[in-house]
């Protein structure tokens, strides 16, 4: 009966505690790994991590970077040397400042004005930034629209001028980006309309307030028309989070890609099926994973007139590369490829690492 008392006991407590997470793989450092590195102008927090390490996406460990510190990592500037200290257990990253080595990467005084070092390359993604190019569902119906151009023109490029209704309030000299609602974000799992491709036009800039309000295109990209949405330009955001992996469970889809290509590679920005509602957020990493196709196994048989034994076998998934989120939406966010041994295509699945 004691016997009996105690497993319930040891049980009941067993089903209260919390399952412990699953240790993380020790962080491997490539075989060639420096001692030192200086960092230069141009460099990224990616870059930089992949000198020393197989996996660079796991950064924040090696600089034993708590929650707070992955998602404000402007620390690390051009001229800072970085050290790898191997004395210890697990091999960890430290900015050497003179004779000082500091045991993480912080702001200094004499680094006010100074440019830190982004998290991926900011050219690639910039126009990610300024401009929304996801639109959710009807997200544009409302938004100011073109009602006419100068002397009736049908279509307006660069320096013509055009009649916007919605606007009256606008600033003169205040910058608007020309949208037209592009190809709809399908999920591929649910085929619910995610949102929209926004696709950009051009900026206007308002020359005379009033409803309707007087533009003048400026930096058109292609033909602009009566009809197409403008959307009021905001500060451009550059926000750099140290590459890090999710902390729950992300599986999902990659439905776009820039350019409306079937297929893309590093340095490309893709569309995925997830976004900031699932947990997602800028600097998560997932892993890019091609399913494994069903292929047809068949065993000859070994009697004269007996049918060969057939049956379906699936092969297993391949991960093949990594890709960095940088924006994320509601529903879709966008990522960076940041390596793949084989093309990224539309459809294939990404992954918590």
């Amino acid at each position: 009966m004691r016997k009996s008392i105690i497993f319930v006991v040891l049980a009941a407590a067993l089903a209260a505690t919390p399952l412990m997470a699953e240790q993380p793989a020790q962080t491997v450092l490539k075989d060639n790994a420096p001692d030192r590195y200086v960092v230069v102008k141009g460099d990224t927090l990616w870059a930089i991590a992949a000198k020393f390490l197989k996996d660079p996406w796991r950064w924040p460990e090696m600089w034993k970077l708590n929650q707070e510190q992955i998602k404000n990592p402007h620390l690390i500037y051009p001229g800072d040397v970085i050290v790898l200290d191997r004395s210890g257990s697990q091999p960890e990253l430290k900015v050497e400042m003179g004779e000082t080595v500091k045991l993480s990467p912080r702001i200094r005084a004499d680094d006010i004005g100074k440019q830190p070092i982004p998290s991926i390359p900011p050219k690639v993604i910039e126009p990610f930034l300024s401009r929304p190019l996801v639109i959710e569902p009807d997200g544009l119906d409302k938004a100011p629209h073109i009602i006419a151009a100068q002397a009736d023109r049908v279509y307006l490029g660069s320096n013509d001028v055009a009649y916007v209704s919605g606007i009256k309030d606008a600033k003169v000299d205040s910058l608007w980006h020309i949208y037209r609602p592009g190809k709809a974000l399908i999920d591929p799992e649910s085929q619910k309309t995610l949102g929209y491709e926004a696709v950009f036009l051009g900026d206007g800039k308002v020359t005379k307030a009033g409803d309707p309000a007087t533009i003048v295109i400026i930096g058109a990209q292609q033909e602009i028309g009566k009809g197409d949405r403008l959307v009021a330009a905001g500060p451009l955001t550059l926000k750099s989070y140290a590459p890090h992996a999710p902390t729950t469970q992300i599986r999902g889809r990659i439905i776009a890609v820039r350019g409306g290509l079937g297929e893309t590679g590093p340095q490309n920005v893709v569309t995925i099926n997830r976004g900031s509602r699932d947990g997602l957020e800028p600097g998560h990493v997932l892993a890019i994973l091609r399913l494994g196709r069903t292929v047809e196994d068949r065993t000859p048989s070994h009697k004269w007139f007996g049918a060969d034994k057939v049956k379906d076998t699936k092969l297993p998934d391949e991960r093949y590369g990594l890709v960095f989120v940088f924006r994320t939406f509601d529903r879709v966010s966008f990522a960076l490829v940041m390596s793949a041994t084989r093309p990224v295509l539309l459809d294939d699945v990404v992954t918590t690492p």
